[in-house]
Parts: structure tokens; C-alpha cells; sequence
């Protein structure tokens, strides 16, 4: 039996999903064991809601891989559904153990499935700049079973023996668990089970670097060019001018001057940030809108010190440039400081990129 490491994402919360999900089309539902078929619906829910890019078929093969379905599950540290550690379960917004809920299958799930959504965002994220010979879905898988750092540290996505500190045991087991899962997924399937998505296209940023801001903490002056009764600061009108003249073909819309009476602390109505859509605003982004996303944030990530950036925040993460400690690379878990809502897809900024500026 394996056991997973500690994630190396971190969780966004699920919003709540519909009463009655729709019959997921992806499963032909005769095949799957009594308990997944109890618990279908939910699963349904959690992805269909909060994480259309995971196929509810993949997490309950993942389930039926790492439990059987039995929710009482233990080995070694890991427990549950989805066999997770502690840590990883009071990451993941369950409260420390022993929690009732940890063995409640429904109450699992609803922890654990965004978690896992969590994770393939981080994985696409990665994925979007360091292209690998790797399904998104596989990256997410090798993160559960084995910490994300075998994705990163790896060649390819899925280490062989010798890297990222991968053993051969340690290779044999991820690429065990992998076949174990697409087994699954195709035993599940109705009809001819669909490929897994493709590995992240190469990514392609803009490749000069940004234009430093040398002009030094300013007054709101600047004239927002969204608005006309908004203004900016130099700092954020240059850095502005700078991420449009780099990726304007494939923002949507832009937002910075703001009143922003819910949220009086915010940097929007001090003329220092800006918001970037590049889709619709409410929806969680997919495909090219999600990938044109991590493009733009890692670009400016890059350039935070030329841009004088304080802090990003995109895909439930905050990125902070002088914090190198959060796991993947790519931020802590957002909050939402107590004002935002972080389960829908603007209060939790999936659907756009925040960017606030130091001066």
C-alpha cells in the first residue's frame, strides 16, 4: 500500500455545488464498486462546481486506488478515503485530529477533493512554464502520492530512479500508483475512455524583461486608464503600461482604480493595483484563459523587482516576492483576509490576477 507525502499545494475551498449534479457523462456508473457509486453525486458536485478540469472519473479512481473506499483506512500516517497525513488533512481546512470528519466519507471528500483540485492548478501552473513530458492529471497524481517536488525536481514530470531524491522503490511505487489509476479510469469509462489532457503547451511569455520603475513612491496622480475618475501611482501606471504592452492580445479586461467600500485596507482605491481578466469575469478560467494566466503571473513574477510589485494573488495563492518557503514555489493558500469569499472565482481571484504595487 502506498503512502502519500504531504501535498506541496495548497487547498481552495470547493463552492457549494448544485442539489441534484448532473449524471457525469465521463462514467458508466454499473462498473463502479457499491460505495463509489454512493458517493458519485458528490464527487460530481465537487468537480463539476468548483474544479471542472478534474474528471469526476479520475477521483474516484483515485479513491478506489488509495482506500477501496474503506473511509476507516489507515496506513501509517495516512488516513481516509484519499489517504492523507495530518498535516495534509489541516492544510486542507480539516481541523486537527482526531476529527470525526477525517472518516466521514462525505465530509472527506468535500476536504479533500478541492484539495486535489488545488493541486492540479499548481501542477498546470508549473506545467505552463517548464513544459515536461507529463499529463496535468498525472503531475496531480505523482504530487498526492509523492510531493510535488518529484514533479519539479523531475525531467520529465514523473521521476525515474536517482531523481528529485527518488529511489528506485520510490519510482517503482509513483509509477505503480499511475498505472493503477489509469486502470481505473478506463475500467470506469462508458465507451472509449477520452486521453488525458496533454502536457502544458511550451509557454510564451514575453521574453524582454519589463522596464524598471525609477520614478520612486508617487501621490494617486496618474490618470487610471480605465476609469476616469480613478488615478494611480506611478509605480502601478508603469507597471500597468508594462504587462499590457507584453500580453495585451490576451487580457480580457483590466480593473485598478476602485472605491472599494467593502474593503477599505485594499491597495484599489490607494491607486496601487490593478486587476487582469483573461476571460469572462465570475468563471473559473480553463484551457487557454487559465494557461494565458500563469503566463502573465509568473512573467511578472519575474519581473517583480524592475516592476516594484509587493504582491500577487491568482488561483487561490499569494504570491509574495520575498517568500520562498511556501511548498511549490508559487505562493501560500489566500484567505481572503476575512472580506472575500475564497470558494467563488472572483472573491478567491481565479478568475483574475491581482497585482499590488509597493510604491
Amino acid at each position: 500500500m502506498l503512502v502519500p507525502a504531504l501535498l506541496a499545494a495548497l487547498l481552495i475551498q470547493a463552492p457549494a455545488g448544485a442539489a441534484e449534479p448532473p449524471e457525469p457523462s465521463d462514467i458508466e456508473t454499473g462498473r463502479l464498486p457499491e460505495a463509489a457509486r454512493q458517493h458519485l453525486p458528490l464527487v460530481t458536485e465537487l468537480t463539476t462546481e468548483g474544479c471542472p478540469e478534474l474528471p469526476p472519473a479520475w477521483v474516484v479512481a483515485q479513491v478506489q486506488a488509495e482506500s477501496g473506499w474503506d473511509p476507516a483506512l489507515r496506513t501509517g500516517p495516512a488516513v481516509g478515503l484519499l489517504q492523507v497525513s495530518e498535516r495534509t488533512w489541516t492544510a486542507a481546512g480539516g481541523a486537527p485530529w482526531p476529527d470525526p470528519a477525517l472518516t466521514d466519507p462525505a465530509a472527506h471528500l468535500r476536504t479533500v477533493v478541492p484539495w486535489l483540485c488545488a493541486t492540479l492548478r499548481a501542477a498546470a501552473g508549473h506545467l505552463a512554464t517548464t513544459p515536461k513530458q507529463v499529463t496535468v492529471l498525472d503531475a496531480m497524481l505523482v504530487c498526492h502520492v509523492a510531493g510535488c517536488r518529484r514533479v519539479t525536481g523531475s525531467a520529465s514530470g514523473i521521476p525515474v530512479a536517482g531523481e528529485a531524491d527518488c529511489s528506485q522503490a520510490c519510482a517503482s511505487a509513483i509509477r505503480r500508483y499511475l498505472d493503477a489509476v489509469h486502470d481505473l479510469v478506463a475500467d470506469y469509462s462508458a465507451g472509449t475512455p477520452a486521453a488525458p489532457p496533454a502536457a502544458a503547451a511550451p509557454a510564451d511569455p514575453a521574453s524582454a524583461p519589463a522596464p524598471a520603475w525609477t520614478g520612486g513612491p508617487t501621490p494617486c496622480r496618474e490618470p487610471d486608464p480605465v476609469r476616469t475618475d480613478g488615478c494611480l501611482t506611478g509605480a502601478a501606471a508603469h507597471g500597468l503600461a508594462a504587462v499590457r504592452a507584453a500580453f495585451d492580445p490576451v487580457i480580457d479586461t483590466v480593473g485598478c482604480w476602485d472605491e472599494h467600500r467593502h474593503n477599505p485596507r485594499s491597495d484599489h482605491p490607494k491607486g496601487r493595483a490593478c486587476d487582469l481578466f483573461t476571460g469572462p469575469a465570475g468563471r473559473f478560467p480553463e484551457g487557454a484563459d487559465l494557461e494565458d494566466g500563469w503566463r502573465i503571473t509568473h512573467w511578472l513574477a519575474a519581473n517583480a523587482e524592475p516592476l516594484r510589485i509587493r504582491y500577487l494573488i491568482w488561483q487561490g495563492r499569494y504570491w509574495d516576492p520575498t517568500v520562498r518557503d511556501d511548498g511549490t514555489g508559487w505562493g501560500r493558500r489566500y484567505t481572503g483576509g476575512g472580506v472575500y469569499d475564497t470558494s467563488d472565482a472572483t472573491g478567491g481571484h481565479y478568475d483574475h490576477i491581482h497585482i499590488s504595487f509597493a510604491e
